[in-house]
């Protein structure tokens, strides 16, 4: 039987303290060496595209795909879990808010395990789309932070974004006019927008500083500049093969000699200890998170586990063959 999980019914389960331990837990089984993840392909279709990931966890019996048409119409994600043995498909989810909770999450696990301590501290939010209050969620679901800034382009879309997450995370949250006013004093930069053209310049990056940047995830969008790339100490990112390919924030300096591919590292490695990560206050760190489909088939099977201890879902009827039937 499969499992068949509508969109309020995972945000019924999925919490971001869930979602944490899962992008964690994945991240950490990756570093040794225990979790495929497989880039993502696309298929051009004229007025958008149809895109494919995939990873498995044989240790967890596990492996899956997350796939979405985006286009003129919009765009909604499927993740399908099939069992790693031939049990056959185990779950559907639709995954419209997973993936804005696992990206969160994933910035949230950069931050854990490369930003320095601080006491009281800043983050700056260069964005304020509906990915960037996850991604805000995350970073102070690990951090204790003091006060937070927003800013975005549009006036009315920052300031709503302050009002309504300074009510949900108990800290203050300021709409900045300006990248550089929000940044000033922060210790951690999260940069999540859609932009074609460099938000984040290397005269704004100071020493210490960790940044997330989220929302350049193909070779055509850039949200950080060369310099800017090429000032931080330690760069990891959620998979190296798939930022090869499509983060445009890595393939700039990269091909431009600012930076080798060989200095740039899987989070996983980081989390996993084999990889020391940030190894001093003033070191400036850096994670390029492109969203990856280990990310989802970790978060999507502790929501399938939790349904179905629950009795929520729908069961769909199919079949399998049994080993050695043909």
């Amino acid at each position: 039987m499969t499992l068949y999980l509508t969109e309020s019914e995972v945000g019924e389960l999925l919490t971001m303290d869930l979602a944490l331990e899962a992008v964690e837990e994945v991240f950490e089984a990756r570093g040794r060496g225990e979790v495929i993840n497989h880039p993502r392909s696309r298929i051009a279709l004229g007025t958008g595209s149809y895109n494919l990931m995939a990873a498995g966890w044989p240790a967890k019996g596990i492996v899956g795909s997350k796939s979405y048409v985006g286009g003129s119409g919009g765009i909604a994600f499927q993740v399908l879990i099939y069992g790693a043995s031939g049990e056959g498909l185990l779950g559907i989810l639709d995954a419209n808010l997973m993936g804005q909770i696992r990206t969160g999450a994933a910035s949230g696990i950069g931050t854990r395990h490369m930003a320095r301590w601080c006491d009281n501290g800043k983050v700056a939010v260069i964005g304020s789309g509906y990915q960037a209050r996850t991604q805000l969620e995350a970073v102070t679901s690990v951090r204790e932070l003091g006060a937070a800034a927003v800013y975005s382009r549009n006036v009315e879309n920052r300031e709503s974004f302050a009002t309504v997450m300074t009510e949900k995370l108990e800290i203050p949250v300021a709409a900045a006019s300006s990248v550089e006013e929000c940044v000033e004093g922060a210790d951690i930069i999260i940069v999540i927008t859609n932009s074609r053209e460099p938000v984040l310049l290397g005269e704004m990056v100071k020493e210490g500083v960790h940044i997330n940047a989220a929302g350049a995830n193909g070779w055509q969008r850039r949200e950080l500049d060369t310099r800017a790339v090429a000032k931080c100490d330690i760069i990891a990112t959620d998979d190296v093969d798939q930022a090869k390919i499509e983060c445009a924030d890595l393939m700039a300096p990269a091909d431009a000699g600012r930076i080798r591919w060989e200095q740039v590292v899987n989070l996983g490695e980081i989390v996993a200890g084999t990889h020391p990560g940030r190894t001093d206050a003033s070191q400036i760190t850096l994670f390029e998170s492109q969203g990856v489909a280990m990310e989802d088939i970790a978060v999507g099977k502790r929501v399938l586990d939790l349904a179905l201890a629950r009795g929520i879902g729908t069961q769909l009827s199919g079949g399998r063959m049994e080993a050695g039937s043909l």
